[in-house]
C-alpha cells in the first residue's frame, strides 16, 4: 500500500474523531442550503480521477457538515441511534478486507455464527446452530422469518410453495395489531400472501394485542375456508413502545398451530433492563424475532438479524446451491446465502462484535438501562406539566405525547401537534418526530442514546412549549 493511502487513512481518522467530538456543539438537524443541496445532486462524473486528499477534503466540506442528526443526545426521533465509535473504526477493517460473507472458511464467516449467537443470548432467544443469519435490517429479517413460516404452512397443506407457489392453497392469513410496523405488511405483499389477509386485530386502551381478538378472528377465518398460519406481535411498538403480552400469544399459537414471529426491531434489548424484563416473559417462545442491532446496540447501519427456532426451516425456505458454489468444506450448516435472499453478503458481524464487545454485556444493559430510566422521567414530567399529555404509558424508551395548552379546542390541538415536529426540527436545538396513535397526532421522543442527560429532556419540553406557543399564535392570528 502507497504512502498516499497511509496519509489519507490517518486524516480520515482526525476527520471523523473531530466530527464526532463536535456533534454536541452543533444544531441536532439543520435543512440543506439549496445551493448546496443542488450541488450534491448535480455533483458532475469526473472524466479523470481525483486524488485521496482532494476526496477527503470533499468529505469533510461537502458531506459531513449536514448529518442527519441521530448521533446527537438531542436526538428523539424515530427508532435511529448514535453510532459506537468502535463499531466505527470496526467498519474501516471490515471494508478493507471487503469478504462476502457468504460462505467458506474465512474470519467473516465464523464470527457472523458467533455475533448471531451473541445477540441470541442477549435476548434469552433459543439458539440453535445455523438459526440466524444477519440482514441489512429488520425489515429483510421480516421477509426472512415470515418466508420460513409460509413455506412451513403451505407444506402442513401439502404444497411445495417453492415449486408449485400459491396457486392452489386457500388464502394464508396472518394476524397483527393496527401498531405492527410498516415491514409486516411489506413483507406479507411480497411473498404473495396479500395485505388484505394480514388481518388487524383489536388491541387494549394501551395497545396490546387483545387474545379473545385474536381467537374470534382466527375462529371466523377457519369457518371461511381459509387458511391461519401467523400472529405476530411486538416487543416494542414503533408509536409507543408497547410491548404484547408473549406467554399468552405463545399458547394460542401453539394450540392453533401458527406460527409465532416476534418484530423486536426496536424494542427486544429491552430485555437486558432489569426494571422491564418481565414485560417480555415468553418472547423466548416465538418462532422467529427480527431485532435490529443497528438501533438500541448502537451498531453503525445497517444490520439486522433474522432468528429462528428451527434452523432446517429457515434453510429449507431458501437453500438454492448451484454448481458452481458447491463447497464439499462447508460442513453441515453449509453456507449463509442458503439461509436468505442475499448471495454476496457485507461483513456485517466485526461492527457488531466490535460494539458489543467494547462494553461487554454489562456496559450495553447499562446503556439501555438509562434510555428507560430516562423516558419514564421524560412520562413523569410530561405527566405534571399542564400543557402536555401523555397518551400511553411507557413501557420501554418511547414516551408518546402531544401539546395541549389549556383551553384550546380539539381541533387546534391537532393541528399543532401535526405542525409540531417540523417546527421543532428547524430550531435545531432538538430533534422529535410525531405520529397518528388511535386517531390523535402525537410527539413521539424515542431515547436510544446514553449520552443523553437530564438537561437534554428538560431542553425538549422546552423546545415543544416554545414552538407549540409560536404556532398557536399564528393560528389564532390567522383565523
Amino acid at each position: 500500500m502507497n504512502d498516499d493511502f497511509r496519509s489519507a487513512a490517518h486524516a480520515a481518522a482526525e476527520l471523523v474523531a473531530d466530527y464526532l467530538d463536535g456533534v454536541p456543539g452543533r444544531p441536532v438537524w439543520q435543512p440543506m442550503d439549496p445551493a448546496e443541496r443542488a450541488a450534491l445532486l448535480e455533483w458532475e462524473l469526473p472524466e479523470d480521477g481525483v486524488g485521496l486528499e482532494e476526496l477527503l477534503k470533499a468529505v469533510g466540506e461537502r458531506i459531513m457538515p449536514h448529518p442527519m442528526g441521530n448521533g446527537s443526545s438531542r436526538f428523539f426521533g424515530w427508532v435511529n441511534s448514535s453510532p459506537q465509535p468502535a463499531g466505527v473504526l470496526a467498519t474501516l477493517a471490515a471494508s478493507a478486507m471487503n469478504p462476502s460473507s457468504a460462505g467458506g472458511d474465512h474470519a467473516d464467516v465464523h464470527l457472523e455464527r458467533a455475533m448471531v449467537r451473541w445477540i441470541a443470548e442477549l435476548v434469552g432467544f433459543p439458539h440453535p446452530a445455523g438459526g440466524g443469519i444477519l440482514t441489512s435490517g429488520t425489515s429483510m429479517a421480516t421477509i426472512v422469518c415470515l418466508a420460513t413460516a409460509r413455506n412451513r404452512a403451505a407444506r402442513n397443506a401439502g404444497r411445495d410453495v417453492r415449486e408449485d407457489g400459491l396457486a392452489g392453497l386457500p388464502p394464508l392469513v396472518g394476524y397483527v395489531t393496527g401498531e405492527a410496523h410498516s415491514c409486516v405488511r411489506k413483507a406479507a405483499e411480497l411473498l404473495g400472501l396479500g395485505s388484505k389477509h394480514l388481518r388487524v386485530v383489536p388491541t387494549d386502551a394501551d395497545g396490546h394485542l387483545l387474545l379473545d381478538g385474536l381467537e374470534r378472528a382466527i375462529a371466523e377465518d377457519r369457518a371461511a375456508g381459509r387458511l391461519p398460519f401467523l400472529v405476530v406481535a411486538s416487543a416494542g411498538t414503533v408509536g409507543t413502545g408497547a410491548v404484547d403480552p408473549f406467554e399468552p400469544i405463545a399458547d394460542l399459537a401453539a394450540r392453533e398451530g401458527l406460527w409465532f414471529h416476534v418484530d423486536g426491531a426496536y424494542g427486544a434489548f429491552g430485555i437486558l433492563d432489569e426494571t422491564i424484563r418481565h414485560r417480555y416473559a415468553g418472547m423466548d417462545r416465538a418462532d422467529s424475532l427480527a431485532l435490529d442491532p443497528h438501533k438500541w446496540l448502537g451498531v453503525p447501519v445497517d444490520c439486522g438479524c433474522a432468528l429462528v427456532r428451527d434452523a432446517e426451516e429457515l434453510r429449507g425456505a431458501f437453500s438454492l446451491v448451484p454448481s458452481y458454489l458447491r463447497d464439499d468444506a462447508a460442513g453441515d450448516l453449509g453456507w449463509f446465502s442458503e439461509y436468505g435472499t442475499e448471495q454476496t453478503r457485507p461483513f456485517r458481524s466485526l461492527k457488531v462484535w466490535a460494539s458489543i464487545a467494547h462494553r461487554g454485556r454489562t456496559g450495553v444493559a447499562r446503556d439501555i438501562a438509562h434510555c428507560t430510566a430516562q423516558a419514564r422521567r421524560l412520562g413523569e414530567w410530561v405527566e405534571q406539566d399542564p400543557e402536555l399529555e401523555l397518551l400511553a404509558p411507557v413501557e420501554t424508551s418511547i414516551v408518546a405525547f402531544r401539546y395541549r395548552p389549556q383551553g384550546v379546542a380539539e381541533e387546534t390541538v391537532q393541528q399543532l401537534n401535526s405542525r409540531l415536529p417540523v417546527a421543532i426540527q428547524l430550531r435545531g436545538q432538538v430533534f422529535v418526530t410525531g405520529a397518528v396513535y388511535q386517531g390523535r397526532e402525537i410527539l413521539r421522543a424515542c431515547l436510544l442514546n446514553a449520552s443523553t442527560t437530564d438537561a437534554d429532556v428538560r431542553l425538549l419540553l422546552d423546545e415543544v412549549k416554545s414552538a407549540g406557543a409560536e404556532l398557536l399564535a399564528g393560528l389564532r392570528t390567522s383565523n
